[in-house]
């Protein structure tokens, strides 16, 4: 039987989703959306074939058995806390929330209530991600010592948008965006050890808080973990890619493109020249491992293991603790940043305890919000 699904939020509806929600076919029924703007909300409901739009997603809760839950970050608190209390499993568009103690509270509802709570992390189920996080785990080029994030776009919203605004963000691009590297660095790598941020206003002026965002991590193999992000971005090579650093070559996965390379290692130095300026990898030294459509989010396998998770009981692979670890390590970047420190980070890793609070500040320090 299809599982019924009501959508809270319809601004990105209609293109993101509708392919995606074609292809899970009889799996998934929709029975509603819901926006404050009902003419997004009956737009997204005629693209996705829903029988009802409305303002109050309340309206929808009797009828549904999930909700996908796509609205502004402040906002996701008290939906999902509604949902849960009314029975309904809940797929949370990142960030799960934007304090600690809101996504303890919807983790421990979760529970209460007996039903699935996963956050949004795509990039998790992006099939050159997850090729490459297997090699990671296979080392195939040898030890890893470093992996290198690059997502640089131009997102510049208009006067009033909710995304301008740090309160209603939950803080700036890192928080917002760098949340789903920040959760691949610690997918791929393990627990943290310590880690620094910087961020700047400086090219998006439109934001409250950095738009452009340089994270550092440290973990406890020894490896390090990189992911710079910005929203101010005039034109990019990079545009969204993985380096995988290793001892005997490159992995590189190149998600603009649906490409995956294994770049093999050269004898001595780099060699001088032509590197730089190469616009695809070389065949005499790279092999190219995988290749997909590219210029998609790949939001269908994020669903489907949404839905599996609903059939099998299981817990998801993006559930509320380890999403909540995530957060905790960036709200401790943002702190040491504040303070002009190295950020402490022992303690988050995806599979150490997490059930208490406090543990989104600094050790020794009192918890504050972003």
């Amino acid at each position: 039987m299809a599982h019924r699904l009501a959508i809270i939020g319809c601004g990105d509806m209609e293109d993101a989703h509708r392919q995606v929600f074609d292809e899970l076919g009889d799996r998934i029924e929709i029975i509603g959306t819901a926006d404050v703007v009902l003419e997004r909300a009956r737009a997204a409901a005629d693209a996705l074939g829903a029988p009802r739009a409305v303002t109050d997603y309340t309206e929808l809760l009797d009828e549904a058995d999930a909700c996908l839950i796509v609205t502004p970050h402040d906002l996701h608190h008290e939906m999902g806390m509604r949902c849960l209390a009314a029975g309904k499993h809940v797929l949370m568009e990142k960030p799960m929330a934007i304090t600690e103690q809101q996504c303890l509270e919807l983790i421990h509802a979760a529970d209460e209530a007996k039903r699935t709570l996963m956050t949004a992390y795509p990039m998790r189920f992006h099939p050159v991600v997850t090729r490459l996080r297997e090699l990671v785990a296979e080392k195939p080029l040898g030890e890893i010592f470093q992996i290198s994030i690059y997502t640089e776009q131009h997102t510049e919203h208009p006067p009033g948008h909710w995304i301008r605004s740090a309160a209603r963000l939950g803080g700036g691009q890192l928080f917002s965006h760098g949340c789903h590297y920040v959760d691949l660095l610690l997918w791929m790598l393990g627990r943290p050890v310590r880690g620094t941020h910087l961020g700047s206003r400086l090219g998006t002026p439109w934001m409250e808080w950095e738009g452009t965002s340089n994270a550092s991590i440290e973990f406890e193999s020894g490896a390090v973990g990189y992911h710079f992000g910005t929203w101010g971005a005039r034109a990019t090579r990079h545009g969204y890619a993985i380096h995988v650093h290793c001892e005997k070559g490159m992995l590189e996965g190149d998600l603009t493109n649906g490409m995956l390379y294994a770049h093999h290692g050269f004898d001595g130095e780099a060699p001088r020249g032509g590197l730089s300026g190469r616009l695809s990898p070389d065949p005499a030294t790279a092999s190219v491992l995988l290749q997909v459509p590219a210029n998609s989010k790949h939001l269908g396998g994020e669903l489907v293991h949404f839905v599996d998770c609903l059939d099998s009981g299981a817990p998801p692979l993006t559930d509320g603790p380890g999403s909540l670890q995530g957060l905790r390590v960036i709200w401790r970047l943002y702190e040491a940043e504040r303070r002009g420190v190295i950020a402490d980070l022992s303690g988050l890793g995806l599979d150490q305890d997490w059930d208490q609070a406090g543990l989104d500040a600094l050790p020794g320090q009192a918890s504050r919000m972003p």
